[in-house]
């Protein structure tokens, strides 16, 4: 039996398709052998413990009330080396007013202009990371994220704004992040802003850009435990030191 394990998280807003989004993502994550466990609870992030053990989280949780106790868990799981990873709102706009979950996940929705009907191109960067490799720019018709990003990512991959008119569009054109990586603490965290929906999620190279980041954010923590077991001293980042926010980051 495989020993890596995942916990996704679903809920919020329906819109999103959650429980169909979850579903296709328990089934990547098995064909990986990843045991799977699904809640429709936030309360399952209030269990510090659980998390740690896990190899990954897996949230697709739109526009949600989530309490200090929650986020604190995930993050210092993910500190400690587990891996995030998510899509669309379901990670990026799951708690609009939480800075510290946008903080640790590496960006925050603010807009699709041009709604559901948007034709646009995905743009593959070149890059060191493989997360992408032999994935072409592809075409999509859906929501295009505009983002509010932590310039600490690395992206992966970009889509030009403006494409639908909007208030944005007298400013100059942006290659704005689709695809991205950070770190939190020791742990790995992979983001893409496509899945609108389930049928969005099954887009061969979504589809493909998520199982690839689901492996690689859960790889994470094996690389974390090898060094911490190798290296006698480091820097505090580099030991995941737990992150305590600001007085003011939770309202």
């Amino acid at each position: 039996m495989s020993s890596k394990q995942a916990l996704i998280v679903w809920g919020g807003w329906l819109g999103h398709q959650p429980e169909e989004v979850a579903a296709i993502f328990r089934t990547v994550l098995e064909e990986e052998g990843f045991r799977v466990e699904l809640s429709d609870t936030l309360e399952t992030f209030a269990d510090e413990e659980k998390l740690k053990s896990l190899d990954l989280i897996v949230p697709v949780w739109t526009m949600g009330q989530i309490e200090k106790e929650q986020v604190a868990g995930v993050s210092k799981a993910v500190q400690s080396g587990v891996g995030i990873a998510g899509c669309h709102g379901g990670m990026c706009d799951a708690f609009r007013t939480n800075v510290d979950w946008q903080f640790m996940t590496g960006g925050q929705w603010v807009a699709h202009p041009g709604n559901d009907s948007v034709e646009y191109t995905v743009n593959i960067k070149s890059s060191s990371s493989p997360l992408l490799e032999g994935i072409d720019d592809f075409g999509v018709k859906t929501e295009q994220y505009y983002m509010h990003v932590d310039p600490a990512v690395e992206v992966l991959a970009t889509t030009r704004f403006p494409v639908a008119a909007g208030p944005h569009s007298l400013n100059k054109a942006v290659d704005m992040p689709v695809v991205w990586t950070k770190r939190w603490g020791v742990g790995r965290v992979f983001y893409c802003s496509l899945g609108h929906v389930a049928s969005v999620v099954e887009i061969p190279q979504v589809k493909l850009m998520m199982r690839r980041g689901f492996v690689w954010a859960a790889e994470g923590k094996r690389l974390a435990a090898e060094a911490a077991a190798s290296a006698a001293k480091g820097s505090a980042v580099e030991k995941g030191a737990a992150y305590t926010g600001m007085g003011d980051s939770q309202l």
